[in-house]
């Protein structure tokens, strides 16, 4: 073969090789021809297949989901609560006598349900409780804070903090009780349209254990 034929075919060959390799789908291998022989009209596809082609192993990217907006979780309770409840005489005392009252719950709704104000009245045979109880939703950390005061002392209580999950609210502090300090652990439960349920209890032990000492059943007047 003249080494003029030579050059002619060995011209064909790297004008077609890009095109091959462009149908057969290898990206990297066309670019890699393209470097070293750039016939006219196809030196302007390089960038593109560089651009369009996906990398090995890509994933659709997943938008994240959203925290929980927890900011409604006690519209469940705005109304007015006829309240059974059950307060033990001598919390972490070993005692187990617990007193009765009955009276009534008024839920208001503040800042379109992301505060609430609870205003409890209730007597028995120990006397008249009248209670009131601020929560405050903080949508940063998607929480509640628990303000709670009587009427004796007129001043707020540590909060309790925490949340709902599943249909159960549970809210936690710290505080001190009769000289120690003690956990605080307050829960919503058995939540439907017409009646809740809740129950404070304390634990001097770090929580290991729990000692029940307030029971209230609501149930819904209007």
């Amino acid at each position: 073969m003249s080494n003029k034929k030579f050059l002619q075919l060995a011209c064909v060959c790297l004008s077609v090789t890009p095109i091959l390799t462009f149908c057969l789908g290898n990206t990297r291998a066309a670019q890699a021809v393209f470097t070293l022989r750039e016939p006219m009209g196809l030196s302007m596809l390089a960038p593109t297949l560089e651009t369009q082609a996906p990398s090995v192993g890509s994933k659709p990217h997943a938008q994240s989901s959203a925290e929980p907006d927890g900011q409604h979780d006690f519209d469940f309770e705005i109304g007015t609560w006829k309240t059974d409840l059950r307060v033990l005489a001598h919390p972490l005392t070993g005692s187990h006598i617990w007193t009765g009252y009955r009276g009534t719950s008024v839920v208001r709704k503040v800042w379109d349900g992301r505060a609430n104000l609870v205003e409890l009245e209730a007597d028995g045979p120990s006397g008249h409780i009248e209670g009131l109880n601020l929560r405050l939703y903080n949508p940063q950390a998607h929480q509640w804070s628990l303000n709670f005061a009587d009427s004796k002392t007129g001043t707020l209580s540590v909060p309790t903090i925490g949340e709902f999950k599943d249909g159960r609210g549970e809210f936690f502090d710290q505080e001190t009780f009769n000289g120690r300090t003690i956990l605080v652990r307050s829960v919503w439960s058995g939540i439907t349209q017409n009646s809740c349920h809740f129950e404070q209890a304390f634990s001097n032990d770090g929580g290991k254990t729990w000692e029940t000492n307030w029971v209230v059943t609501d149930t819904r007047v209007q």
